[in-house]
C-alpha cells in the first residue's frame, strides 16, 4: 500500500454525488498547459509538485491518486526545439520518486535514472535541452520497483516539443491540436484504484476520465495519442473511418499514412489527423480498442473555418548512418521461484553493473528478442537517450506501426526486431527495458554506459 504525506486522503474513496452509469457521461478534459515561472533568453523554467490528490475518474466518485500538480494527467509542458527548459519537481509524497522524460534526448543527470530519486520533502531540477525534432513526449515516474505503481496511480503527463522547422506544414494547431492519454484502470466498489492484476483493469480512460465524450467541429484535428498504461497494447479504430497517421514516437513521418486501425503498446505515441468535415453535424464517432471496447466519443457539434493543411510530404527522416557494432538483447522471465524475476540477457537489473559500454557518436544495430516463448508473455522495449529505426521484424519488413523514429516497440512472445540507433550528444548511465512497467520493476532492465 502506498504511504502518503500528512493531509492526503487514504486509499479509499468517497462519493461526490450520485454516480452516473454508462459511457460518454462527461466531457474529456484537455490537460492544462503549464505556464513558466520564469522565462529569459536562456530558456523557460517550470515548477511541478508531486503530490497526492483526490480526482474524479468515474463520474460522481472521488478517487485518491498520485499526481503532478493535483491532476490525474499532469500539466502539459509545451517546449520548443532548441530552447532549453528546466523543471523543478518537488516531492510531497512520503516515499522517493523521480521523473523520466520519455523520448527526451537528455543529459544522464536529468534522465530519471531508476536509482536517482527525489527524497520526500526534497526537490530536484531537471534540465531538458530540447535539441531534437518536434515530437509528442511524456514524463512519468521511473523510481525502481515503484515505477509501475506510481505511474498507475497517476504520475504521468505530456511534454510536447514544437519545431519551427515544421510551421510551414500548417498542420492543425491551437485548440485543434489535442493530446489524449489513453490508459486502463481497475476501480473497486469504493472508487479506489486497485494496483493488482493488469488483466482486470477494465475501466478505459481518456485524459483521466472514464469513457468520456469530446465535442469537435467539422474540420481537421491533430490528435496526439499516448498509451499511458503500465502494461498492454491498444488496437485503435474510429468506427472504421479512415484517419491519417502523421507521426511516431520521435516526430513526423516522411509522408502521411492513411489508416483505419493502429496499435500502441505501453509508452508508444502516434499523432493522427482526423478530418471531421467529412461528417455531418450530429455525427458521433467512437475511438475504440478492438478488444476492450469504447474509449472516447467524438461528437461533431458545428461548423468551423479551417486553414490547416494535410500536406503530401511531411519531414524526411535523418540518414541511418553506418553501424559498427551489433548486439543482442533478450527479454524474459525466470519463473522458477515463488515470484517471477525479470531478466535481460539472463540477468536481472543491477544498477552497479554496466551491461553495455557504447562510444558516444557510434551507430549500432540491436537484435531485440522476446525470449518468453514457453510462457507466451508479451513484452515491449524502450531505449533511453536516443531514438531508433526499426530495420526488420520477425525476418520481414517493419510494420506500419514500426515506422519513423521510435523509442518504444511491442514484442509478442518469440518476436525478434532488429533496430538501429546512433548514440549522440551525452555520456553517462542510461537504461533500456521492457516498458510493461510491472516487468521492469521486477528486474527486466539493462544498463548502458555512454563513454566519450
Amino acid at each position: 500500500m502506498l504511504a502518503l504525506r500528512a493531509g492526503a486522503a487514504d486509499l479509499g474513496a468517497r462519493r461526490t454525488g450520485a454516480a452516473s452509469t454508462g459511457p460518454f457521461q462527461v466531457r474529456m478534459p484537455v490537460p492544462q498547459t503549464l505556464r513558466p515561472v520564469r522565462s529569459s533568453a536562456a530558456g523557460d523554467a517550470y515548477q511541478i509538485d508531486i503530490r497526492p490528490a483526490d480526482v474524479e475518474i468515474l463520474p460522481g466518485v472521488t478517487t485518491p491518486a498520485l499526481t503532478y500538480n493535483g491532476s490525474f494527467v499532469g500539466p502539459t509542458i509545451r517546449a520548443k526545439t532548441g530552447r532549453p527548459v528546466t523543471v523543478t519537481f518537488r516531492n510531497w509524497l512520503d516515499m522517493p520518486a523521480n521523473v523520466h522524460l520519455h523520448g527526451g534526448h537528455t543529459p544522464a543527470s536529468s534522465d530519471g535514472h531508476p536509482m536517482d530519486v527525489i527524497e520526500p520533502g526534497q526537490s530536484r531540477v531537471y534540465e531538458y535541452p530540447n535539441a531534437q525534432r518536434g515530437a509528442t513526449l511524456w514524463y512519468h515516474d521511473h523510481s525502481h520497483h515503484m515505477e509501475a505503481e506510481h505511474v498507475y496511480r497517476g504520475l504521468h503527463g505530456f511534454y510536447l516539443i514544437d519545431d519551427d522547422a515544421e510551421k510551414g506544414l500548417r498542420l492543425p494547431s491551437g485548440a485543434f491540436d489535442v493530446p489524449i492519454l489513453i490508459r486502463n484502470a481497475q476501480i473497486d466498489e469504493t472508487g479506489a484504484l486497485v494496483f493488482g492484476n493488469p488483466a482486470e483493469r477494465t475501466v478505459l480512460t481518456a485524459n483521466g476520465k472514464a469513457q468520456p465524450y469530446f465535442p469537435v467541429f467539422a474540420r481537421k484535428y491533430r490528435l496526439r495519442l499516448l498509451n499511458g498504461s503500465t502494461e498492454g497494447s491498444f488496437t485503435l479504430g474510429l468506427d472504421g473511418v479512415q484517419f491519417t497517421q502523421i507521426s511516431s514516437d520521435g516526430g513526423l513521418l516522411p509522408e502521411p499514412v492513411p489508416r483505419t486501425q493502429l496499435t500502441l503498446s505501453a509508452g508508444e505515441r502516434t499523432d493522427v489527423v482526423v478530418d471531421f468535415s467529412r461528417h455531418t453535424v450530429g455525427t458521433r464517432l467512437v475511438l475504440s480498442d478492438a478488444t476492450a471496447g469504447p474509449i472516447v466519443r467524438f461528437d461533431v457539434v458545428g461548423q468551423a473555418s479551417d486553414l490547416s493543411l494535410l500536406p503530401d510530404e511531411l519531414r524526411p527522416l535523418p540518414a541511418l548512418g553506418t553501424a559498427t557494432v551489433e548486439r543482442e538483447v533478450t527479454l524474459s522471465f525466470d519463473m522458477s521461484g515463488s515470484m517471477p524475476v525479470g531478466l535481460v540477457n539472463g540477468q536481472p537489473y543491477d544498477p552497479n553493473r554496466n551491461d553495455f559500454q557504447i562510444k558516444r557518436g557510434s551507430t549500432e544495430i540491436w537484435r531485440v528478442v522476446n525470449g518468453d516463448t514457453a510462457w507466451g508473455f508479451p513484452h515491449n522495449f524502450h531505449l533511453h537517450q536516443t531514438s531508433f529505426r526499426v530495420l526488420e521484424r520477425d525476418g520481414g519488413a517493419p510494420t506500419l506501426d514500426d515506422a519513423g523514429l521510435k523509442d518504444t516497440l511491442p514484442l509478442a512472445a518469440g518476436s525478434v526486431v532488429r533496430l538501429q540507433a546512433t548514440f549522440n550528444d551525452y555520456v553517462g548511465r542510461y537504461v533500456y527495458h521492457c516498458h510493461f512497467l510491472e516487468h521492469s520493476s521486477l528486474g527486466m532492465m539493462g544498463q548502458m554506459e555512454i563513454v566519450p
